[in-house]
C-alpha cells in the first residue's frame, strides 16, 4: 500500500511538473478533453433542466385528473382531425350529469378561456388579457395561490357575481405602486367587475401557461361575454379522481355517463375525448434520450481528439523518461509499478481537463440563470458522468504507453539517450 501511495504521489508531482514545463503542449492536449467534457455535460445539464421544467409544468395539470373535451391531445402525423371537427363541445349539461352521477370523482369543475380581452382602470389599460371562467371547485383541482384578498364564495360562484381574481401581471399593469387592487372596480370590455384577490406571481412556464396575465371570473358571470350556443364555443370539464380510484375506472364511469347523456347507441363511437397528463409525458423519455444521444455524439468527437492528445503526451513522456525507466527497473521496480506510474499520470491529466470542463459548465449555467427565466441545474449525476468519463478516457489513453514502458528492457532503456 505504501508503494502504491508513493507511486501515486510521484505521478501527481510528475504530472504537475510536465504541465508546467510544457505549457503549450499540455494546454493543447487538455483542450480536447476540456471541450469534450464541457460539450457533453452542458448538453446533459441543459436537457435534464429542460426535462425537469417540462415535467414540472405538465405535473401542475394533475396526475389524477381527466379532461373531458372535444379534441384529444394525442397529435401525430396521422391525426384524423376531420374525424373530430364535427364533435360537439363539452357543455354545461355534460358537467351537471357528471356532477350528479360520478361517484368515483372527488372534484368536478368546468372551465373555458377567452383571450385578447381589453381591461381598463382609469387611464391604464391591458389589451391582451386572458379571461378564465371557472366553476367554484376549480380551486380544489388547481391551487390558486392568492397574495392579497380571497377566493370566491360558493354563493358568488353560483350566482355569477361580477367579481374577479387578477394575476400579478395584470395588477402591475393596471395599478400604480402602493395602490391595493382589492376592492377596486375595473372594466372588462366595458363591463364593470370588482377585484376580490390578486394572485401570487408564477413566472414563465415552458408550456406558456400561467395566470400572471389572467383574470379569473365565476363561470356564470363569464357567460355574458360569449354565445354559448355557438358550436365553436370551447369548454372543458375537469374531473379529479378520488384517492383510491384509478383513472381507468374513473374514465369508464365518465364514458358511461357521457354516452348516456348524449344518447349514443352501443355501436356508435364516443363523440368526446378524455385526456390525461400521461398523453403529454409518454413521448418525453424517447425525445430526451435522442437529445442526450446527440449531445454525446457531438461531445464524443472532442473527447476522442482529446484522448489522442493525452495519448500523444504519454508516448512523448515515456520516450523522454526511457533511461529513468531503465534505472528503476534495474533497481528492482516491477512492471506493474511502472505501468501504474504512467497510467496514473494519464488519468490525472484527463481529470484536470475534465474538472476544467465541469468548472466551465458551472460558469455557463450561472450566467444562463442570471440572464434567463429558465432555470438550469448541474446535477450530481452529471458531475459524476463528467468525472467518470475523464477517468475512462485517461485509462484508455494511457494504457498502451504505460504498457510499453512496463515492458522495456532495462539494459536497452538505460542505453537510450
Amino acid at each position: 500500500m505504501r508503494v502504491i501511495i508513493r507511486i501515486l504521489r510521484e505521478s501527481i508531482e510528475l504530472t504537475i511538473a510536465e504541465l508546467w514545463n510544457n505549457k503549450l503542449r499540455s494546454f493543447l492536449s487538455l483542450l480536447g478533453i476540456t471541450i469534450g467534457i464541457f460539450c457533453i455535460i452542458l448538453v446533459f445539464a441543459s436537457v435534464d433542466s429542460l426535462e425537469r421544467n417540462v415535467r414540472d409544468s405538465i405535473n401542475q395539470m394533475g396526475d389524477k385528473v381527466l379532461y373531458v373535451e372535444k379534441w384529444p391531445w394525442a397529435f401525430g402525423s396521422e391525426y384524423p382531425w376531420w374525424k373530430y371537427i364535427s364533435r360537439p363541445e363539452a357543455n354545461y349539461k355534460d358537467y351537471k350529469a357528471i356532477l350528479k352521477q360520478a361517484d368515483d370523482a372527488e372534484v368536478i369543475a368546468m372551465q373555458f378561456i377567452l383571450a385578447g380581452k381589453l381591461l381598463k382602470y382609469k387611464n391604464n389599460t391591458v389589451n391582451d388579457a386572458m379571461l378564465v371562467a371557472v366553476t367554484h371547485d376549480y380551486n380544489k383541482i388547481y391551487e390558486i395561490k392568492i397574495d392579497q384578498g380571497r377566493y370566491f364564495t360558493k354563493g358568488e360562484s353560483r350566482r355569477g357575481d361580477n367579481l374577479a381574481i387578477i394575476g400579478s401581471g395584470i395588477a402591475e399593469s393596471l395599478f400604480d405602486p402602493g395602490i391595493d387592487p382589492v376592492g377596486k372596480a375595473i372594466k372588462i370590455s366595458g363591463r364593470k367587475v370588482v377585484i376580490v384577490a390578486v394572485m401570487k406571481k408564477e413566472g414563465e412556464s415552458l408550456l406558456n401557461w400561467n395566470l400572471d396575465n389572467a383574470v379569473i371570473l365565476p363561470y356564470h358571470y363569464m357567460l355574458q361575454f360569449v354565445n354559448n350556443k355557438n358550436p365553436a364555443f370551447a369548454q372543458r370539464i375537469i374531473v379529479k379522481a378520488k384517492e383510491q380510484v384509478s383513472l381507468v375506472k374513473l374514465k369508464d364511469q365518465l364514458t358511461r355517463i357521457l354516452r348516456n347523456v348524449r344518447r349514443l347507441n352501443p355501436g356508435e363511437e364516443s363523440n368526446f375525448a378524455m385526456n390525461q397528463v400521461s398523453i403529454l409525458t409518454q413521448g418525453l423519455d424517447q425525445t430526451f434520450s435522442l437529445i442526450n444521444f446527440a449531445g454525446l455524439f457531438i461531445g464524443g468527437f472532442a473527447i476522442l481528439v482529446g484522448g489522442f492528445g493525452i495519448a500523444n503526451i504519454m508516448f512523448v513522456s515515456v520516450r523522454e523518461r526511457t533511461s529513468i525507466i531503465g534505472i528503476k527497473k534495474s533497481l528492482g521496480a516491477r512492471k506493474i509499478f511502472i505501468l501504474l506510474e504512467f497510467l496514473i499520470e494519464s488519468v490525472m491529466l484527463c481529470l484536470i481537463g475534465g474538472l476544467i470542463g465541469l468548472f466551465l459548465v458551472f460558469g455557463a449555467i450561472r450566467i444562463g440563470n442570471q440572464f434567463s427565466n429558465f432555470q438550469f441545474v448541474l446535477s450530481g449525476t452529471n458531475i459524476m458522468v463528467g468525472i467518470t468519463t475523464s477517468l475512462v478516457i485517461g485509462i484508455l489513453s494511457g494504457f498502451i504507453p504505460a504498457l510499453m514502458a512496463s515492458k522495456m528492457d532495462p539494459v536497452e532503456a538505460i542505453r537510450t539517450h
